[in-house]
């Protein structure tokens, strides 16, 4: 149910604004990772950094917060509204949530915090598992120092939240699960709670999708979804049934919502069985589930031919897809640690019974050492249309390019850790293909771009991301990591042939992981381990 008391609150505030003047523009938003329920990057409202000016940008703010790592985490994607109501007026509000439960906001002006809200939630009991003699076995208490904690597991809040439309008054909800799966409504002026919470049943690792009035996520067992629109279902929360899992759910933005509304994930490295049509296990795949009879059940799916090969080397497609029209029909571009770029069709992702023929799959851009830990694409796939029409895939990579893949541009110094690949889609014979188009310069580890304005905005995290090492083998204390990292270096890139336009240098003194760069009016924005939010723009 809703809080009156506190609605009454944000009213009262948004009336003074209103009545000052407020702003009537609302476009220059950035409200969920990727920027859209396809996940494209692509930010179609950006018109003041451009391909002419990008180079002139300077470091604008930089503020620090209070966040402690867990594992390698610390903040995750930022947001950033416009033309929030406050009591001095209209402002542009930025929006990070911490590892360590804490919603930060920050008046994107000046870096100055606007409010933190942190939650409160009854601690996880530590798991009991069955040991090898069949009795119960209680597994160890987590170490007390969380930067220890594994990488793989750093509990706490490491989605990225969803911000959704504003009300009569200005006031917009922010959604964002706690790490003990609590699923809050805060308000964007406040930061307090303007719902209930809802009990979601599971935490999410990734980013929170809004649509159709239901916040969906993917979590342990499956996908998940709440209703948060207000009404008598309110709180209703839906559960997977029928999926048995297989490597977990990956993808760093979080889901991908088809126009059918189908649900696309990607599962990780795991056992593949889908035998059994009422416990389909799927790992290594590209799953889409559906609403049937109260439940989220699979669709459909599209599993590589080599999934047991990939499975013995952990090279799953652990990135988030994305879709888009092409010539008025709807595709998905998907790709992994095995580092081809595939060209999926919703409706027949799998293309054969077997499920395991995608429409296109190009040849291995990169990971040419077979290493699952320091080579692959990771994160998500990008997309955007230029002027003259021209459908653009970018996929984000590790390591060096493959050496008998070839891209008619390939920037300098040549990629060694890292680097984005940008392909065209055309069409050819009546048949869309991948055409290579060029290959940014080196970067420490490749990550996901964001697209704006004829500009490739894209990151070495400096993460170093061995995870075996000969003295101690295969480690997930990520202390280990932590130690050997570099420094994040933010690029800017032409979108047409990935030249160098801008980058941060050594402005950025720490490294980051798994979390996301943003762009929105005339402003990029980073953040890094020691808790640090950068703030880059002319």
């Amino acid at each position: 149910m809703f809080n009156t008391t506190k609605l009454k609150t944000l009213s009262a505030i948004a009336t003074v604004v209103l009545g000052c003047g407020m702003a009537v523009a609302q476009n220059g938003n950035w409200l969920m990772s990727g920027g859209d329920i396809e996940r494209s990057g692509w930010n179609k409202d950006e018109h003041i950094l451009s391909k002419t000016n990008v180079g002139k940008m300077k470091l604008l703010w930089k503020t620090k917060t209070d966040v402690y790592p867990q594992g390698l985490h610390t903040l995750m994607d930022p947001l950033v509204v416009q033309n929030v109501p406050t009591p001095e007026g209209p402002k542009e509000i930025v929006y990070i949530l911490g590892v360590g439960d804490t919603l930060y906001a920050f008046d994107a002006k000046s870096g100055k915090p606007f409010f933190e809200h942190h939650f409160k939630y009854k601690a996880p009991e530590v798991e009991v598992r069955m040991g090898p003699d069949g009795q119960p076995r209680q597994m160890p208490a987590p170490p007390k120092d969380t930067r220890h904690y594994n990488f793989l597991n750093p509990g706490g809040s490491t989605d990225v939240p969803v911000i959704g439309e504003p009300d009569a008054k200005g006031v917009r909800p922010i959604y964002v699960i706690d790490g003990g799966g609590n699923l809050h409504t805060l308000s964007n002026v406040t930061g307090e709670d303007i719902q209930e919470p809802i009990k979601g049943g599971s935490t999410s690792k990734f980013a929170l999708q809004l649509y159709k009035g239901s916040i969906i996520w993917a979590g342990r067992g499956g996908i998940f979804s709440a209703v948060v629109a207000p009404g008598p279902d309110y709180g209703k929360v839906t559960t997977s049934k029928g999926f048995g899992g297989g490597g977990g759910l990956w993808g760093r933005r979080g889901p991908v919502i088809t126009s059918d509304g189908t649900v696309w994930t990607t599962t990780g490295d795991g056992p593949y069985n889908p035998s059994n049509p009422n416990n389909l296990v799927l790992g290594n795949s590209v799953v889409g589930f559906h609403l049937n009879e109260g439940h989220w059940e699979v669709k459909n799916w599209f599993t590589p031919p080599n999934w047991d090969w990939l499975r013995r080397r952990d090279l799953d497609p652990n990135n988030t897809p994305t879709a888009f029209n092409f010539k008025g029909k709807e595709y998905m571009a998907a790709s992994g640690k095995e580092c081809r770029l595939y060209l999926l069709d919703p409706q027949n992702p799998g293309g054969t019974a077997d499920h395991h023929e995608p429409f296109i799959k190009t040849n291995y851009i990169c990971n040419e050492a077979v290493d699952f830990a320091s080579a692959g694409s990771w994160g998500a796939v990008s997309s955007w249309e230029d002027k003259a029409g021209t459908r653009w895939v970018l996929v984000p990579f590790w390591g060096p390019k493959h050496s008998q893949f070839h891209f008619p541009i390939e920037n300098t110094p040549a990629t060694k850790e890292g680097g984005v690949a940008a392909f065209k889609l055309v069409e050819e014979n009546g048949k869309p293909t991948y055409k290579p188009a060029w290959v940014s310069r080196d970067m420490f580890r490749g990550e996901p771009p964001i697209i704006a304005n004829g500009v490739v905005y894209t990151w070495g995290s400096g993460d170093d991301t061995q995870q075996v090492w000969p003295d101690i083998g295969l480690n997930f204390d990520s202390t280990n990591r932590a130690a050997l990292s570099n420094h994040v270096t933010v690029y800017a890139l032409d979108a047409e042939t990935g030249k160098e336009l801008w980058s941060s240098k050594d402005t950025i003194t720490s490294f980051n992981h798994f979390t996301g760069i943003t762009v929105a009016n005339g402003k990029v924005y980073m953040s890094s381990y020691d808790g640090n939010v950068y703030c880059f723009g002319l």
